[in-house]
């Protein structure tokens, strides 16, 4: 004899047994009908939501509600490093918004390459490597623009120059973005210059003095 459970239908007043297992699968069928979660939160709802409750609930446990103080504080950090990996991993590494103006002419006017160059010697050997390479930077854009292969702008960044400068010499296009990222990273203070920095940037320098232009590649 069915049981409660099993008496699922009826037709024309009548009940009809249905047995468990199917009718549990059907009704599971049914609530699987997209037209029931059209209106679901999203999978980044959800889990904003969830980050939000474990913000609560840690800083509740600091402010002495339910849990110890302690215990509330590492768990508000443990959450802290989740929402951190979590927009680590869905807008990217952090990136500088900003770049060093290289100041090629700073506020006595135009200088030439020659002269930063004497400048970066001078320098180099007072071993003031930060003072030299940045010296050495502005002299390798400078040269840049007295040969035309840049145009003479004001307030360039490192980063524009190195850019502008690889279309109209495609070989050396990686050596200038590194020299870029290094001048960026000594004006930021994020790395101390060295020698081998120094010489990196005089030798591509001199190299550049030789280098002729791809065509149609001059600025």
């Amino acid at each position: 004899m069915p049981t409660w459970g099993d008496r699922l239908l009826v037709a024309d007043g009548a009940p009809v047994t249905v047995p468990r297992d199917p009718a549990r699968d059907a009704a599971r069928d049914e609530l699987l009908n997209a037209e029931y979660h059209k209106h679901d939160p999203s999978v980044l709802e959800r889990v904003m939501t969830w980050l939000n409750d474990h913000i609560t609930d840690a800083l509740d446990s600091i402010s002495g509600n339910g849990t110890s103080g302690t215990t509330g504080l590492v768990l508000f950090l443990i959450v802290a490093l989740l929402i951190g990996a979590a927009l680590w991993w869905r807008l990217g590494a952090p990136r500088r918004a900003a770049r060093t103006v290289l100041d090629v002419y700073g506020v006595e006017g135009p200088r030439g390459a020659g002269q930063y160059r004497a400048d970066a010697e001078r320098h180099a050997a007072a071993g003031h490597w930060n003072e030299a390479v940045r010296a050495q930077m502005r002299a390798l854009v400078r040269a840049l623009e007295e040969r035309t292969l840049l145009d003479v702008r004001p307030g360039r960044t490192a980063d524009e120059a190195a850019t502008e400068a690889g279309l109209a010499l495609p070989d050396h296009a990686a050596a200038l973005a590194a020299a870029a990222r290094t001048f960026d990273d000594i004006a930021y203070g994020e790395r101390t210059a060295d020698q081998a920095a120094y010489q990196l940037l005089r030798e591509l320098d001199r190299t550049l003095e030789r280098a002729r232009p791809a065509l149609g590649g001059a600025a």
